[in-house]
C-alpha cells in the first residue's frame, strides 16, 4: 500500500460523512501524473473558498484525506476558510476539532472569522477563549474578529478588557483593531472612548473615518456625522462608496435635499453613483426629502437591483401616499424573479389596507405562512410583533373582522397595539358592542390601555350610538386609567353627540373643553349639523373655520350642501364665489375597485381607464334604471 493512505482510524471515523463522497469524486478519474499535491490542493481550495464551490470543495477535502495531507497545519486552515466561505460552520469546526495536529494561530483566526461572517458571535468568542486557554497568542488579525464578535454580543466589558490587552502586545496603535473597536464603541454609544481610540492613531485611512461616519449614523449623532465628514475632507482623505452611503443616511434622515443633491453630484464625479448600494441609498434619501420623481429616475435608470432596492422604491410610494404604485412595483418586482423579505411584507399590506385590498392582502399572508414568516413559536420578536400586528390591521381595515379576528387569537405575544387595531376595527364597521368586548378582554388581559385605544373605544361609540357609554369613557379616562383627553377624543365624542341629533350638546363640548376646537374639531361638528338640518349652528361652525383654516375646501363643500339641503340657492353661488375669490379649489373624489388583475383607481369624471366606454355604458344603464323608480339626483349638490 502506499505509505501517503495510511491514516488513524478515528479520522476515517471522524470525516466519514465526506469519506463516502469520494466514491463520486473526479479526482478518481484522473490519472496519478495530473493529481494535485499539497500546494495545489491548498489553492485549489482557496478557489472553492472564493466561488462558494462546496460540491468540489469536498471533494479535495475527501481526495486530501485519503492521502493524508490533514497532517498540515495549512491544510487545516485552508479548509476551515472554504467551508466558513461556503456558510457550512460545522464541517468547519469538525476539521478544526478532529484534526492530528496542535492548532496555530491562524486555524484560530481561520475559525473565528468564519463565525464573525456567519453573523455567530457567540461560538467566535467561544473559540477566543479556547485559544487564551491553549496558550496561542491571538495578533492583530484576531482582535478585529474578536471585537465584533463581543459587539454583536453586547459584551462591552470584553472589548474594554480587549482594549487594554492591547497594550501588552504592542497593538494599541494597529489600524484596523482601531477601526473595529470605534466601531464598536459608537455602538454602545461610548462616543469619548470612541474618540480616544481615533485621535490617538497616528495614520487614518478611509476605513477608520467611515467607522466614525457609519458609526455616529447609527446611533442618530447626525451633527458629528457632518462634522467628521468636513474634518475628512480638510485632511484631503478621500470618500469611498462607504463613505458617501453613510452620508446619504444622515442627509435622509435629516431631510436635507440640498447637500444630498451636492453629496449626489460628489458620488457621480468620482463614479460610485453606478454601484447598486450608493443607488439605493440615494433613493431612500430622495424619497424621504418627498423628491419622488428624483428616486424612480434613479431606480429606472438602475442595470442592477436587489431586494434593497426594490424595497428602498415601495417604500418611497408608500410614504409618498401612492398606494396604488406600491402594489404596480410590488408586481414588477415579482415578475423580476425577486423574492419578498420581511421589509417588503411591512411596506406592503399598509398599502393593501389602505386601499381595502382585500385579495392582495389575502396573497401576502399566504407567502408569510408558506415561507413562515411572523407567528413562529413563543419567542418575543420585535419583527414579529410589527408584522402580525400590520397582518391584523390589513383585514381589520378592508372590513374583515373574522379574518382579522382568527390572526389575531392566533398570535402568542399581544401588546397594546394588537388590541387597539381590533377595537378600531370593530368600531370602525359599526360593531360597538364587540368593540367595548373588546376593550374589557384588554383590561382583563392586565394590558395598560393608552390614548389610541381611547380614540377606539370612543368611535366604536360614536359610530354605533353608545352615547351614554361614550361620555362615561371619557370622564373615566383621567380618573381611571391615567390618561388626559386629547383633542381627537374630544373629537369623536363631539362626532358621536352630532351623529345622534344633540347637536347643542355637542356644542356644549366644542365651546367648553378645555382644549382650543382646531378646524378637524368645527369640520367634524359641521357635518352632524348638515346632516341634522340645523343652519344655524353650521353657519357658527363655518365661520370658525374660515377664520382657522380659509384654504381648506370641505368646509365650504359642506357648507354649501346645508345651504342646497334647504333651497337657499344664493348662498350656494356666494359660497362658490368665495372660494373663487380665496382660490380654493374642490379636490377631486376617489375611489378605487380591487378585481381579480389588480386595483383600478378613478377620479371624478375619469375617463382614462382602458375600458372606459363599457363602464360609462353599465353607469348610464344603472341610471336609467333607478330614475324608473322615481330617483331624481341633486345636481347643485353633486357639482359643487
Amino acid at each position: 500500500m502506499n505509505k501517503r493512505t495510511i491514516f488513524p482510524l478515528k479520522l476515517i471515523n471522524s470525516h466519514f460523512h465526506i469519506f463516502q463522497k469520494f466514491c463520486c469524486t473526479s479526482f478518481t478519474k484522473q490519472t496519478s501524473q495530473s493529481l494535485p499535491n499539497l500546494p495545489g490542493c491548498i489553492m485549489l481550495l482557496q478557489a472553492c473558498a472564493q466561488n462558494k464551490s462546496l460540491a468540489r470543495g469536498q471533494q479535495l477535502h475527501s481526495y486530501m484525506l485519503i492521502n493524508g495531507f490533514l497532517v498540515s497545519p495549512l491544510s487545516t486552515t485552508s479548509l476551515i476558510n472554504m467551508y466558513s466561505k461556503c456558510n457550512h460552520m460545522n464541517e468547519a469546526s469538525l476539521v478544526f476539532g478532529t484534526s492530528t495536529h496542535d492548532q496555530n494561530v491562524f486555524a484560530y483566526n481561520a475559525i473565528i472569522a468564519g463565525f464573525i461572517a456567519n453573523n455567530l458571535p457567540k461560538p467566535a468568542f467561544e473559540f477566543y477563549w479556547k485559544m487564551r486557554l491553549a496558550g496561542i497568542m491571538p495578533d492583530n488579525f484576531t482582535f478585529p474578529c474578536v471585537v465584533k464578535a463581543c459587539t454583536e454580543y453586547f459584551e462591552v466589558l470584553e472589548v474594554k478588557k480587549i482594549h487594554g490587552m492591547l497594550f501588552k502586545f504592542g497593538l494599541e496603535f494597529d489600524l484596523f483593531i482601531g477601526s473595529a473597536l470605534v466601531h464598536s464603541y459608537l455602538k454602545f454609544e461610548l462616543m469619548e472612548d470612541a474618540e480616544k481610540v481615533f485621535e490617538k492613531l497616528p495614520m487614518r485611512d478611509v476605513v477608520l473615518w467611515n467607522a466614525m461616519i457609519n458609526g455616529y449614523a447609527q446611533i442618530r449623532q447626525l451633527c458629528k456625522v457632518v462634522d467628521v465628514f468636513g474634518r475628512m475632507n480638510e485632511e484631503g482623505v478621500v470618500p469611498s462608496k462607504f463613505t458617501v452611503t453613510g452620508i446619504l443616511s444622515v442627509l435622509a434622515v435629516k431631510g436635507d435635499l440640498d447637500n444630498g443633491r451636492g453629496i449626489h453630484g460628489v458620488a457621480i464625479k468620482m463614479g460610485y453613483d453606478s454601484g447598486v448600494a450608493v443607488s439605493n441609498a440615494l433613493i431612500d434619501l430622495y424619497g424621504k426629502c418627498k423628491s419622488v420623481q428624483d428616486s424612480l429616475d434613479i431606480f429606472e435608470m438602475m442595470a442592477e437591483k436587489d431586494i434593497f432596492t426594490w424595497n428602498s422604491i415601495l417604500c418611497v410610494h408608500e410614504q409618498s401616499g401612492d398606494h396604488d404604485g406600491t402594489l404596480r412595483v410590488l408586481d414588477r418586482m415579482l415578475h423580476a424573479g425577486v423574492r419578498p423579505d420581511l421589509v417588503t411584507i411591512t411596506t406592503i399590506l399598509p398599502a393593501c389596507a389602505h386601499l381595502a385590498a382585500l385579495m392582495h392582502g389575502r396573497e401576502i399572508h399566504g407567502y408569510m405562512i408558506t415561507n413562515g414568516i411572523g407567528m413562529d413559536g413563543n419567542d418575543i420578536d420585535l419583527d414579529d410583533w410589527y408584522i402580525n400586528n400590520a397582518v391584523v390591521d390589513m383585514y381589520a381595515k378592508c372590513g374583515s373582522m373574522r379574518e382579522a379576528q382568527l390572526v389575531f387569537d392566533k398570535i402568542s405575544y399581544k401588546d397594546a397595539a394588537s388590541w387597539n387595531i381590533m377595537i378600531m376595527g370593530y368600531g370602525m364597521h359599526g360593531f360597538g358592542d364587540k368593540a367595548l368586548d373588546m376593550f374589557s378582554r384588554m383590561c382583563v388581559a392586565q394590558i395598560k390601555p393608552d390614548e389610541v385605544t381611547f380614540v377606539g373605544v370612543l368611535s366604536a361609540c360614536s359610530h354605533s350610538g353608545l352615547v351614554s357609554q361614550g361620555r362615561e369613557f371619557l370622564a373615566r379616562m383621567q380618573t381611571e386609567y391615567g390618561i388626559v383627553p386629547t383633542i381627537e377624543h374630544y373629537t369623536c365624542v363631539i362626532d358621536m353627540l352630532g351623529r345622534a341629533g344633540r347637536l347643542e350638546d355637542a356644542y356644549e363640548v366644542v365651546t367648553t373643553m378645555p382644549i382650543m376646537a382646531t378646524p378637524i374639531v368645527w369640520r367634524a361638528f359641521l357635518a352632524s349639523c348638515r346632516v341634522h338640518g340645523n343652519t344655524d349652528l353650521a353657519e357658527i361652525a363655518a365661520q370658525r373655520i374660515f377664520e382657522l383654516e380659509p384654504e381648506h375646501c370641505g368646509s365650504y363643500v359642506l357648507m354649501s350642501n346645508v345651504y342646497c339641503e334647504f333651497g337657499r340657492y344664493q348662498e350656494v353661488l356666494d359660497m362658490r364665489h368665495t372660494m373663487r375669490e380665496q382660490n380654493v379649489r374642490k379636490t377631486p373624489g376617489c375611489s378605487w375597485i380591487e378585481l381579480g388583475n389588480g386595483v383600478h383607481v378613478f377620479v371624478t369624471g375619469d375617463r382614462t381607464h382602458q375600458e372606459n366606454q363599457f363602464i360609462y355604458g353599465g353607469l348610464n344603464s344603472l341610471t336609467s334604471c333607478i330614475r324608473d323608480y322615481g330617483y331624481v339626483p341633486k345636481v347643485l349638490q353633486a357639482t359643487v
